[in-house]
């Protein structure tokens, strides 16, 4: 499979550029500089050949920072490489937000880890500390791995952990109906992310993914 039948070349548009548009922000604009600079960023390490792209997105990252590009990537489709980004920036938001919290869901919902390979998909997915870390070289355009891979590892961290949050609910009496009712939404949005990061990952492989 040759790499423009993978993803079409980036024509990167600044955020500046949105401040130029006449009442406001095109959407068009925002869908297409979301596509480039989750293009560039995820394939800049391989494109060779064009070297302009790479320091275009370098400069950009280091002016606008990594969370003025993720905003970019918040509206697009799930199953987008963009939108795919998007959630590893969210899952990476949310470890920071809270590692204590997140890392005892993890433990509570890996058990002996046998029921995470077979809910997942793949063996060991990576503890809070890892995710954080696969995310950030994702982000930083550094991962110089199978970006499938790190959607499905992406997403077995989001069953591990909805898992953990469900069964911590069930197993603290305390809680309060309102307080389980929110933990169980938010398992349950947990697992729509892994579903969408997993039908991500197939597509990647499939060079199908936009």
């Amino acid at each position: 499979m040759s790499s423009t039948a993978r993803h079409r070349r980036p024509k990167m548009t600044e955020p500046a550029v949105f401040d130029e548009q006449e009442g406001g922000a095109d959407p068009a604009t925002i869908s297409q500089a979301a596509h480039d600079t989750a293009h560039a960023l995820v394939y800049h390490g391989r494109d060779s050949d064009d070297p302009e792209i790479t320091e275009r997105f370098i400069r950009l990252a280091e002016t606008e920072g990594i969370e003025a590009i993720a905003e970019l990537w918040a509206d697009s489709p799930a199953h987008s490489l963009a939108g795919s980004l998007w959630r590893i920036y969210a899952i990476r938001a949310a470890v920071q937000e809270n590692p204590r919290r997140l890392a005892e869901y993890y433990r509570t919902g890996r058990g002996d880890g046998t029921t995470t390979a077979a809910i997942a998909g793949v063996p060991e997915p990576p503890t809070s500390d890892e995710m954080t870390k696969l995310a950030d070289m994702v982000l930083a355009g550094m991962y110089t791995g199978d970006i499938d891979v790190a959607f499905d590892r992406a997403a077995a961290f989001c069953r591990v952990i909805a898992r953990g949050e469900a069964l911590w609910a069930d197993n603290h009496e305390g809680t309060s109906q309102d307080v389980a009712r929110r933990m169980t939404a938010r398992a349950d949005q947990l697992i729509r992310t892994a579903e969408e990061l997993e039908v991500s990952a197939r597509s990647f492989r499939a060079g199908t993914l936009d």
